[in-house]
């Protein structure tokens, strides 16, 4: 009986070893490759989901479109109306206001960190040090139940209210198949200033070659969140550039359009 206690010891020091033994470069490294190869992720120009999230019991239909030059949308339908939110075009960020439904211009703050953000397409992991981020892997800690990696990730920094702050994201990664189960970020304006973001994913499904997650969940970390399930990913979708226009540049355009 003592054998065996010293032979599950041995095994348990050694699995635990092994798991610490892991640097950060090597779980993104793996990471990459069961999701479909670093190479393959770097091929892709734009992606399009489709989704229902659920707010308070009620589904409502959304499409997300994100393409590899920055430009990136949100589309909510509620009650028959199409709602745009988190309009990039690389240049001007925008949104519809939900109550008066008109298009309002972000602040140029706000719009300045969104440009930092753009070349984050398809994952902020992509040709990290290029950007000039860094990785830190920071141990072991336990997401839903499941043991994960826990790696910090700072990129560039980002202004708040005038002043220069870390951007820093908290990766979780699955021990068992090194794909990210949760994110966690502080907020930094607004309402939930100070609390953390906490974003969970699962269901990864295969797209063309690639796994991503079909299902997340979004809120303040220890409460209740709004999860998103996704029905289907389209790779390299055909979309109109004057989608992510704000509404009175694209009323100009065609206007001059019609006067040629």
């Amino acid at each position: 009986m003592k054998t065996l206690k010293l032979l599950l010891v041995a095994l348990i020091v050694g699995f635990t070893t092994q798991i610490n033994a892991q640097t950060a470069e090597e779980i993104i490294n793996t990471y990459f490759e069961n999701i479909g190869g670093l190479e393959t992720l770097k091929k892709v120009e734009g992606i399009k989901m489709t989704a229902k999230v659920n707010n308070g019991g009620m589904e409502i239909p959304i499409e997300i479109i994100q393409l590899k030059s920055g430009k990136q949308m949100t589309v909510i339908n509620f009650q028959g109306k199409e709602i745009k939110q988190g309009v990039f075009n690389g240049e001007t960020l925008w949104s519809t206001n939900f109550m008066t439904q008109k298009a309002e211009k972000s602040d140029a703050e706000t719009t300045a960190n969104m440009k930092l953000n753009a070349n984050d397409f398809l994952d902020p992991f992509i040709d990290y040090k290029e950007k000039g981020y860094t990785i830190e892997l920071l141990g072991n800690e336990t997401i839903d139940g499941a043991e994960t990696f826990k790696i910090k990730l700072t990129k560039e920094p980002i202004t708040v209210d005038g002043i220069e702050e870390a951007d820093v994201n908290f990766f979780f990664f699955d021990v068992d198949n090194f794909v990210p189960i949760a994110m966690q970020s502080e907020i930094k304006s607004g309402q939930g200033k100070g609390m953390t973001l906490e974003i969970t994913m699962s269901d990864y499904q295969e797209v063309d070659g690639i796994y991503l997650p079909f299902s997340m969940t979004q809120g303040i970390k220890g409460q209740p969140g709004a999860p998103l399930t996704i029905s289907t990913i389209e790779i390299n979708p055909v979309v109109d550039d004057k989608v992510f226009e704000f509404p009175e540049e694209v009323e100009t355009e065609i206007t001059d359009d019609n006067k040629n």
